[in-house]
């Protein structure tokens, strides 16, 4: 299992590959790509700022053994960037194996809605006019 809060560039090869397996018969994947727009925002988004709290790494961590305990799946890859990202970027990407591709799919799918719905990130978009706007924050 990996599971990495990381500044650096994601590779998504590098989850694949890591979560390979002989009796894998699928292994789905996941890039979420910083993208040029937000629909509740007004102007062009040039690139995003993420932190994190603290115990980022921790909690990843405990979202990706929770889908890695099913017993469908044989392998588990995610990692989410911090820091300056350009659009384009990968700003998460993720890897479940499994012996189907039906659980490999609900896995993977399950395993990124979790992150996205409890890992203490928080983005600050900036704007082609050098405004920001942070979302995430309550």
């Amino acid at each position: 299992m990996i599971a990495r809060i990381q500044e650096e560039p994601l590779d998504l090869l590098f989850h694949v590959e890591h979560v390979g397996s002989p009796i894998a018969g699928a292994v789905a994947t996941f890039a979420g790509l910083v993208r040029d727009h937000d629909p509740s925002v007004e102007g062009r988004v040039v690139a995003l700022e993420y932190s994190a709290h603290p115990d980022a790494a921790d909690v990843l961590a405990r979202i990706a053994r929770e889908v890695a305990d099913d017993d469908d799946v044989l392998g588990v890859a995610v990692s989410h960037r911090l820091g300056h990202l350009e659009v384009g970027q990968a700003a998460i990407v993720a890897a479940v194996s499994s012996a189907h591709r039906a659980a490999a799919f609900e896995a993977c799918r399950r395993l990124v809605e979790t992150v996205k719905a409890e890992l203490p990130v928080w983005k600050r978009e900036i704007l082609a006019d050098g405004s920001h706007v942070w979302v995430g924050m309550a």
